[in-house]
């Protein structure tokens, strides 16, 4: 059994994923953090992460990027794995997830699904085929019109395993609002939507003379973020410090 503590547990998220874990027999929800107290849970939950007193193998966070350096100094001080989820941190607070990492196992996604980290891994071999033969390449994201940070981060993840690709030689464009100029070669254009519900939705672009390639991911149901998470849960409790990817998990679970 994996006991589990929820950072942000009434979110969205936090709400889809507590659901998901009352029908898995491998997963206890021992107890959640938010700063809201709208919504009454069966299990205790703290306002902050720093008053939590229950015990746990493993914290799935969905939270806000304000409360991340709480729980990256609460899992190095207690030795608790981290599945983190939360989007939109600073760069500041990206070098202290790799600081903690060298102290307790943490696990970094921009984006749960199955379906996206294949696409990952599909997109790595598109732009060795596709960059060197001239294709442009621009990413469009749409998210719900409650979402606060843009681009998604699945839409920036997207982006740096196609620059991996072309050693990081591509510069980001988020606007061309104020460019009177032509596209240059060496750039990927990322582009944000938000409107009404969309879960999430992400077209990857390669446009070349006369033919255009475009990979599509489209979510339907936040539940798919859900059950990465748990999966990614399961297979980081008693995991030694470390830096880990949602692609360690696809690939502990085909072999």
């Amino acid at each position: 059994m994996t006991k589990v503590i929820m950072h942000g547990c009434n979110g969205r998220m936090g709400q889809v994923i507590a659901g998901l874990i009352r029908e898995d027999e491998e997963l206890q929800l021992v107890a959640g953090v938010d700063a809201s107290d709208h919504i009454t849970n069966p299990f205790p939950v703290f306002g902050r992460i720093q008053d939590c007193t229950v015990e746990a193998d493993v914290i799935i966070d969905f939270a806000a990027a304000a409360a991340v350096d709480a729980l990256l100094d609460f899992c190095a001080a207690k030795k608790i794995p981290c599945v983190l989820c939360t989007t939109g941190l600073s760069e500041k607070q990206l070098e202290k997830v790799e600081r903690t990492a060298g102290e307790v196992a943490i696990l970094k996604s921009a984006n749960m699904s199955l379906g996206i980290n294949t696409l990952l891994k599909l997109l790595k071999e598109a732009t060795a085929v596709l960059a060197d033969s001239g294709f442009d390449i621009e990413i469009v994201e749409k998210h719900h019109n409650q979402k606060v940070d843009a681009p998604s981060g699945t839409a920036l993840a997207l982006a740096d395993a196609i620059n991996e690709e072309l050693n990081n030689e591509y510069e980001y464009v988020y606007d061309r609002s104020g460019r009177r100029e032509k596209r240059h070669q060496k750039e990927i254009g990322i582009s944000a939507v938000r409107g009404g519900s969309i879960v999430g939705d992400h077209d990857v672009i390669f446009a070349g003379m006369d033919e255009v390639i475009t990979f599509s991911h489209t979510a339907y149901s936040r539940a798919i973020f859900g059950k990465g998470a748990l999966q990614a849960a399961k297979f980081l409790k008693g995991k030694p410090a470390g830096m880990y990817r949602m692609s360690d998990v696809i690939d502990a679970a085909v072999r």
